[in-house]
């Protein structure tokens, strides 16, 4: 597998893990809006209200998430697989004593080829460490040394 088909295959699986997770906050957005077209139907004072209000909150913090999950669809687009660079950048793969990473978004665990890589978006405190450096240099990260191994 080439680098830039490994590259392709992890993003994929950001992708997908991403639309995972909208489809799931899209459901429970319709399941709010079902509940609070069922409530208005219901007349019963002050139990009423507050349901509603209980729906309304819950509306707004899926609606958080769904713009949340929306800003990193957008992250994850501006990912440009297609270029190398021997400097640690968004889109690249760090490889390292003690794990590989995908400079990307904050996913987590990817695997392909039965080999680990880490979804790191580069604000993420470990991605704050790997950027701008080369094979070679090294960093520490919660008492852990780690040296670059390639950069690709």
């Amino acid at each position: 597998m080439t680098t830039l088909e490994l590259k392709f295959e992890l993003q994929q699986q950001c992708k997908d893990l991403i639309n995972f997770r909208l489809e799931r906050i899209q459901k429970v957005i319709a399941d709010i809006e079902t509940s609070l077209k069922e409530e208005s139907k219901s007349t019963s004072g002050d139990k009423h209200h507050t349901g509603r209000a209980m729906l309304q909150i819950e509306r707004e913090n899926a609606g958080n998430q769904l713009r949340e999950i929306e800003k990193v669809l957008q992250q994850l687009d501006k990912v440009d697989i297609s270029s190398f660079s021997r400097i640690i950048r968004l889109g690249s793969l760090a490889e390292t004593n003690n794990a590989n990473f995908f400079i990307s978004i904050s996913v987590g665990k990817l695997e392909v080829n039965n080999i680990f890589y880490l979804g790191v978006a580069p604000n993420a405190p470990i991605g704050l460490c790997l950027l701008g450096k080369t094979e070679g240099e090294q960093f520490n990260f919660n008492g852990m040394v780690y040296k670059i191994e390639k950069v690709s």
